[in-house]
């Protein structure tokens, strides 16, 4: 990892310029080679930060460009920080907010630091208000917040379209964190395109050499998260197929075993569609810890199964 800023005091005066060389949000000296992503920008359900490093070394060194349709936290596109790459997701405000990032960094910290001051005095109010605010015009500011804010990360929404996760125990971070952390997904995302779109358009943009990452919905697991309704899995068999026809690599992450091993989730995978299969460990599950949140954990770990088409 590069030189890192160090902590001060909150500060409420403008951070940002268009001059590139003074540009407080590049971090200089900077560099990486062991594949692994900063910390989290998102507080996300099912992210893939404490893997991502390990699934970026399965990938091949030379490729053209980095695909990832189901973008979420982005954890493996911050370990693999392509030259170029292309990102989606179904939810504009997630694809606006990797934009905000890119383009507009000093918008995210004023509106992060506004919410978190009020946060310290009332976080209930706040949190609803936040919320409030989200539900009536959806945004990426507002989400980014409520995302650090949120029961573990679980960014849920009714049929009705409106978010309806309760607010976290947790305290959200502090700003000049978020700050750090806003500076170092800058720095990673800097050559990636965010689309927002589905993932069979994303995916259609893959050619030969790209390699394309897939983190969907969990299929046994994660029903009520955000576009986990819509998905369907056969889709995305389709979509890989035609990846594989044009030369594509394709990885997949998706449920594998559960009840610490005791339960295999059956996908019913085409023949033929992977050359090969490796198992992660992921500890127990969060969701699960969202839906029992009193209860024991015991016997709910689960594997990570990561599909690789090469």
């Amino acid at each position: 990892m590069g030189r890192m800023r160090t902590k001060s005091k909150v500060k409420q005066t403008p951070l940002f310029t268009e001059k590139i060389m003074d540009d407080p949000w590049v971090i200089h000296e900077f560099f990486w080679t062991d594949l692994k992503p900063p910390k989290q920008l998102l507080k996300w359900i099912g992210n893939k930060q404490r893997f991502a490093q390990a699934i970026a070394n399965v990938f091949p060194k030379d490729y053209n460009r980095y695909i990832e349709p189901f973008l979420g936290s982005g954890a493996v596109l911050g370990a693999m920080a392509p030259k170029k790459g292309l990102a989606g997701d179904a939810m504009m405000p997630l694809i606006e907010l990797w934009r905000v990032v890119q383009e507009d960094p000093q918008s995210l910290y004023d509106h992060y630091l506004k919410c978190w001051l009020a946060y310290q005095e009332d976080p209930k109010k706040t949190y609803t208000n936040v919320l409030s605010s989200f539900n009536e015009n959806p945004n990426p500011l507002d989400f980014a917040f409520i995302s650090r804010t949120c029961y573990g990360g679980v960014i849920r929404f009714t049929k009705q379209g409106r978010m309806s996760t309760p607010m976290g125990p947790h305290k959200p971070i502090h700003p000049d964190e978020f700050k750090e952390r806003i500076a170092l997904w800058r720095q990673r995302v800097t050559n990636t395109e965010f689309r927002f779109a589905s993932f069979e358009e994303t995916m259609g943009e893959a050619k030969k050499g790209d390699i394309v990452y897939c983190d969907p919905p969990y299929f046994d697991s994660q029903a009520i998260l955000y576009g986990a309704q819509a998905f369907k899995l056969s889709n995305l068999w389709v979509a890989i197929e035609r990846c594989k026809k044009r030369g594509a690599l394709v990885a997949l992450s998706i449920d594998g075993k559960k009840k610490s091993g005791t339960k295999e989730i059956e996908l019913n995978i085409p023949h033929g569609l992977f050359e090969r299969q490796l198992l992660i460990e992921g500890g127990s599950s969060m969701l699960k810890r969202f839906q029992k949140k009193d209860e024991a954990m015991i016997g709910e770990d689960v594997h990570d199964r990561l599909l690789l088409t090469w």
